[in-house]
């Protein structure tokens, strides 16, 4: 009888950011729109789950541009990891993408971070609404569930100028003709001169929420795209009576200001008058400022470059460790309880308040 022969295990190597991504194809997706897949050299796999994101170190001319960007994969494909990225007018960092990403070229980028995704919400119906590339976290989403051969019930919309801009169309459709789970709904402003549009026409509202999910009052809703469009589709179910704690929402853009509440007990407001110092231990820099000025800025001010992507809380990129002193961080959500318990802060986002080491 013929042995089968033995296995061999090599141990798995998970990508933690230390080592920088290598571009293995580029695809285009819609026009100025395009899909980024990266591997890592030394084939180490990709661990996340659906919804988070990725920050990018772009050499852009004049210096590194942080920029941050959802993964449309899927974790359930784990040898690689792909953003699709959409360049608006006087993009930046994306146009560098578009224009001289190429297959072969290395950069660098911040292990995958974020809370949004439905893993960390279970549910049994999912309503996801995007609109332009705020697809890429619905996209990613999905396709895990797809993957899993289990879908959710999921009612997926997105929105876009025109039926030719849709992004994903074909991949979504072969998903949802192999799962009656996932029912797809896609809505455009203006129909393609030479590609005939039956479905959805106009901006999302109310009544085209009550015809696409009728039991949207059951669902856990995601909601991704620009923050006028996330504005109309939170007016719009909070006006139909919808649970807004089951409601979830990416974006990189600033959020909206709201009204300031009452300081906690103990809490310490900067002062606009009062002074403070930031030492900089790795770099030997002491640097004097206001209590109002964040860390992020100090260090600018200093000549000092801390890698930053939103700068207002959200995507963590600026994360350092604090060594000593006491800070007033607001944060919008990119920095974990663990991480601040840990010593760790976002530059961004927090004010000094006296004197202030940090290891940067």
């Amino acid at each position: 009888m013929r042995m089968p022969h033995p296995q061999i295990s090599h141990p798995v190597v998970v990508w933690d950011g230390s080592e920088e991504l290598e571009c293995v194809s580029v695809i285009p997706e819609a026009p100025n729109v395009a899909s980024f897949c990266f591997q890592s050299p030394s084939g180490a796999v990709f661990s996340y789950v659906p919804g988070q994101f990725l920050t990018l170190e772009l050499p852009v001319p004049g210096g590194p541009l942080y920029r941050t960007y959802t993964i449309s994969s899927s974790p359930s494909r784990p040898m690689s990891i792909s953003v699709t990225v959409k360049a608006q007018e006087g993009s930046l960092g994306t146009r560098w993408m578009l224009d001289n990403l190429r297959p072969g070229v290395r950069i660098r980028a911040s292990a995958p971070a974020g809370s949004f995704s439905s893993q960390l919400h279970p549910a049994d119906k999912y309503l996801f609404i995007s609109a332009g590339s705020g697809i890429t976290p619905m996209m990613s989403m999905t396709t895990w569930m797809f993957d899993l051969g289990r879908p959710a019930d999921v009612v997926f919309v997105n929105c876009a100028r025109r039926p030719s801009e849709i992004i994903f169309r074909q991949r979504l459709e072969h998903m949802a003709s192999r799962f009656p789970e996932i029912d797809l709904k896609f809505v455009v402003e203006e129909t393609d001169r030479f590609l005939p549009w039956t479905g959805y026409q106009g901006t999302f509202n109310q009544l085209m929420l009550g015809l696409m999910a009728q039991d949207y009052l059951e669902r856990e809703v995601f909601c991704c795209g620009p923050e006028p469009f996330m504005q109309a589709v939170r007016e719009a179910l909070t006006g139909l009576g919808f649970d807004m704690s089951r409601y979830h929402q990416e974006s990189f853009h600033a959020p909206v200001p709201e009204v300031a509440e009452d300081p906690v007990e103990g809490d310490v407001v900067p002062d606009a008058a009062a002074m403070a110092e930031v030492a900089f231990a790795l770099s030997g820099v002491t640097q004097p400022c206001a209590e109002t000025d964040t860390i992020l800025a100090t260090a600018r001010n200093a000549g000092l470059n801390i890698p930053s992507g939103c700068t207002f809380g959200v995507c963590g990129t600026c994360k350092i460790r604090k060594i000593s002193g006491q800070v007033h961080m607001v944060h919008n959500g990119g920095i974990t309880d663990e991480d601040v318990e840990a010593g760790y802060v976002l530059a961004c986002c927090s004010h000094p308040i006296g004197q202030v080491e940090v290891e940067a």
